[in-house]
């Protein structure tokens, strides 16, 4: 069973890169990490108020789901505003969707938000350096993650972009990769499951840190499931040569688990590159998945 301590130091690592779903602004560095495994989450949809004493929002969505949380500091050289168009600018580029967004005094108090909703002193600044954007990934499919962005410079002229990830659906959707039972449950009530813990060397071989254990424990126990390894890839790179890429990625997979004893029979691998970017969770642009074939007795 994944302990807290281990997917923290699985997202930790992942973080060190940026988060998949949204990049950080250029010359900015990460300052803290936290992540929270599978909590309640109230995402505010409009500005701040204190009402009876408590600090509340008129609108706000209820999310269940895993949640990093990451602090960058960004050069003094640039202004809030430079950062929080170059976040809006790739919600755009990616096709997200903008749930709520304020700036300046129209937010509610900074104070509200550094330390009822955040609870992070350090976004405490005057109310008029502050910006507040939440979106979702994908409304088309049914746990699609969700971004909470602050961004405040202080008093003392420290500019910081924080950002909470909520990857909903929490331990319904994270796979035990220590347990292949249930990476194999998983593909066989979903029909597909994104595979953990797989990156690529220049795409011609895996990473030290990538580990095939759960896969191929998964195939080992039932001899007659038949998969796809779909690879998705997506960069700045031409069509042509990112569908090429993906697909070698997907050949070198399916030999490395041929290597591992695996029938190559059962194994079919296809590259996909950017042609099928919609996923339930994490990294959308540089993933393989495990697609279920129809099962059938192989020779």
């Amino acid at each position: 069973m994944l302990t807290v301590t281990s997917l923290l130091s699985a997202q930790s690592s992942l973080i060190s890169r940026d988060h998949p779903l949204l990049s950080r602004f250029p010359d900015s560095v990460i300052a803290s990490v936290e992540f929270d495994e599978d909590i309640n989450y109230r995402l505010v949809l409009s500005s701040l108020q204190r009402t009876r004493g408590l600090v509340s929002s008129e609108i706000s969505e209820r999310l269940r789901g895993d949640v990093t949380k990451i602090v960058y500091e960004v050069s003094e050289e640039f202004n809030g505003q430079d950062v929080y168009d170059f976040f809006r600018e790739q919600l755009q580029e990616r096709n997200y969707e903008e749930l709520f967004n304020c700036s300046g005094r129209e937010c509610g108090s900074s104070n509200y938000w550094a330390n009822d909703i955040f609870r992070n002193r350090i976004l405490y600044g005057p109310e008029r350096n502050q910006y507040y954007l939440a979106m979702r990934t994908d409304p088309t499919v049914e746990f699609s993650p969700h971004i909470a962005l602050y961004i405040i410079t202080r008093g003392n002229r420290r500019l910081y972009a924080y950002m909470e990830i909520i990857e909903v659906g929490g331990a319904e959707t994270r796979i035990d990769i220590a347990n292949p039972n249930n990476l194999l449950e998983r593909l066989r009530e979903r029909g597909f499951v994104i595979v953990p813990d797989i990156e690529f060397q220049e795409d011609l071989a895996l990473t030290s840190e990538s580990n095939l254990s759960a896969i191929v424990s998964m195939l080992q126990a039932d001899p007659s499931t038949q998969i796809y390894l779909v690879s998705h890839l997506s960069d700045e790179s031409d069509i042509d040569t990112l569908l090429e890429r993906s697909q070698q990625r997907a050949n070198v997979l399916r030999q490395l688990l041929i290597g591992r004893g695996i029938n190559g029979n059962r194994i079919i691998a296809r590259g996909v590159g950017p042609l099928a970017p919609s996923c339930n969770g994490g990294n959308c642009e540089d993933r393989v998945e495990i697609v279920l074939q129809q099962s059938s007795a192989i020779d």
